[in-house]
């Protein structure tokens, strides 16, 4: 799998790397040409809505996402793998039940036809992102799932603020 994660990161740095070069274009052109492209906040807008749902993702896959471990902190770790199991689970369920909303959705706006307002885009088009996005976020807690499941590391279960501190070590011995 580990084409997907170079997709992922890829398009990650790509609506970054495009989001700002836009926005960038936009601002000159309107200050120093006084022109302005009519289409740049949609289409910034439309790579920003990726980049979060792609992002998502991605924030599981690495452990990004900030957690509230104080209980699971105070159990053993067997009690402490089973809490985490349930909530990827219950993560799971979510994101299908998303992703099967946003398939739905998008298919509706495919049949409506609309265009967006400042770009000749079917607006289905980069609501794609919403069953894909979620879709993938269910395969990454599927794979949580599936590390706590066969007694490996997950991202899940990382204690954050131990790792706050080894990076703030790590600073510090670069700096010395």
């Amino acid at each position: 799998m580990r084409w997907l994660e170079h997709l992922e990161e890829g398009l990650v740095i790509f609506l970054m790397a495009a989001m700002t070069l836009v926005t960038f274009m936009q601002v000159v052109a309107r200050y120093v040409f006084n022109y302005s492209f009519v289409w740049a906040l949609e289409l910034t807008g439309v790579m920003f809505a990726w980049l979060i749902f792609i992002g998502m993702s991605y924030g599981v896959r690495v452990g990004a996402h900030i957690g509230v471990d104080i209980v699971v902190k105070s159990l053993g770790p067997r009690a402490a793998r089973i809490v985490g199991s349930l909530a990827a689970a219950l993560c799971i369920v979510y994101a299908l039940i998303v992703t099967w909303g946003g398939y739905q959705y998008v298919s509706k706006m495919h049949d409506v036809g609309i265009l967006m307002q400042d770009m000749p885009v079917q607006q289905w088009i980069p609501r794609l992102v919403i069953p894909l996005g979620f879709a993938l976020l269910a395969f990454r807690f599927a794979q949580v799932l599936w590390r706590l499941a066969t007694g490996q590391e997950a991202h899940m279960l990382v204690d954050e603020a131990k790792d706050a501190l080894a990076m703030q070590d790590e600073a510090a011995e670069v700096r010395k």
